[in-house]
């Protein structure tokens, strides 16, 4: 890759993480065409179903793509949906190299770069797993790739503590950190498709669950996790579009004898259902873990990630963040101290929560410390069984 191809395929990444919020549940894919050295056409996925960024370079290029260089974030698709291949859009252009940062992993649109060569055209790429430019695509691509590969979410989860690990205000105050962090996750929020909670925490503290404190002009779908399908239909959350993913009937019970007749519960939870329903909310069903009555975590995923939702903030509560944990379910772990609350040594909290995990970040925020933390591998951390695993959803591109 020469140091002209190098920069180009900066700027596409560039253009693809300011698109890929508009795109999602797609990938946003930035391109490049590259004439002596010269820009001389460049694009990015648009929102669905529009055209893919290789072709809105090539359209931008015109009659100078014959014969130029195509820098791509993502291998270009070899897979016939919406849109015909965009390594049948690279050869009809005449494109005579292509670089690629980053393979694709989804079982029927990989492929690119071998038919690319196949056909003649030189190719570039992927680049080493370990080359900086690629790992900043696979962490642009994060959402995408976590569906492909393990067919859930990514799921970023963020959790607010004093400096001795406590998840509440010592003196009963709503807020543990202050203004500065939470404008922090307000910023995570307008990122991600969409924000999770359990139902426990629409019960206490009846969360909006929107974007507000940042500039933005989409909002995060409201998720929420309620085997019980408690959830008033007054809450704030209830809005159209809102996911709340509930038990299936007959789910969840305990072996026993079989289940008798509807009780006024049963009856208040179907209310509560249609209630939610007619308020357009979204109420999906999945099964239940063998021995209580609780969701299972690995289905819910999977279900959001059916739903088109490829990447999730979540913000439970403490029983449901270390399910979350336990399970395996976390890629990211966002942790907001308020070094200044508490008994505890503040340095303390900079170590890595175990051997499963690395240091992404650390930085400030007002009084408060964030720290971030990347799952080596989620799966291994893994404690309940998963469902076995289907096909990866549909994700790319969604054509």
């Amino acid at each position: 890759m020469t140091p002209v191809e190098r920069a180009a395929l900066a700027r596409a990444l560039a253009l693809a993480a300011r698109a890929q919020p508009h795109v999602s549940p797609n990938p946003a894919v930035g391109c490049i065409v590259l004439a002596d050295g010269r820009v001389v056409g460049e694009g990015v996925t648009e929102p669905p179903p529009g055209r893919h960024g290789e072709v809105v370079a090539l359209a931008a290029a015109g009659a100078a793509a014959h014969g130029a260089t195509a820098v791509v974030t993502l291998e270009p698709c070899a897979h016939h949906g919406r849109t015909p291949p965009c390594t049948e859009a690279l050869l009809a252009a005449g494109i005579a190299r292509v670089v690629i940062a980053h393979p694709d992993p989804h079982p029927r649109a990989g492929g690119g770069a071998a038919w690319l060569d196949a056909a003649g055209v030189a190719v570039a790429g992927p680049m080493d797993a370990d080359a900086p430019l690629r790992q900043a695509v696979a962490r642009h691509l994060e959402g995408f790739l976590t569906v492909v590969e393990r067919g859930r979410p990514h799921v970023t989860l963020k959790v607010a503590e004093t400096a001795d690990g406590a998840v509440h205000h010592p003196s009963g105050g709503r807020w543990v950190t202050g203004a500065a962090a939470r404008r922090a996750v307000h910023r995570w929020r307008a990122a991600v498709d969409g924000v999770l909670v359990g139902s426990g925490t629409v019960l206490a503290d009846d969360p909006r669950l929107d974007v507000r404190a940042v500039p933005t002009d989409r909002q995060p779908v409201a998720v929420v996790l309620d085997a019980r399908l408690r959830t008033p239909p007054t809450a704030q959350v209830v809005r159209p579009g809102t996911v709340l993913v509930t038990l299936a009937a007959g789910a969840g019970h305990r072996a026993g004898p079989a289940p008798g007749p509807a009780t006024d519960d049963d009856r208040e939870r179907e209310d509560r259902r249609r209630a939610l329903t007619a308020a357009g909310v979204h109420v999906l069903s999945v099964p239940g873990v063998p021995d209580g009555h609780g969701l299972a975590l690995p289905a819910a995923l999977a279900r959001l990630a059916e739903h088109g939702l490829v990447s999730l903030l979540a913000e439970p509560g403490p029983t449901l963040a270390g399910a979350l944990l336990r399970a395996g379910l976390v890629d990211r772990l966002v942790r907001h101290v308020a070094v200044h609350l508490g008994s505890g040594a503040p340095t303390a909290l900079l170590a890595p929560p175990g051997a499963d995990w690395r240091l992404e970040r650390s930085g400030g925020a007002g009084p408060d410390a964030i720290i971030q933390y990347l799952a080596t591998d989620p799966a291994t951390a893994c404690t309940t069984p998963s469902p076995p695993r289907k096909e990866s959803p549909d994700v790319h591109r969604h054509r």
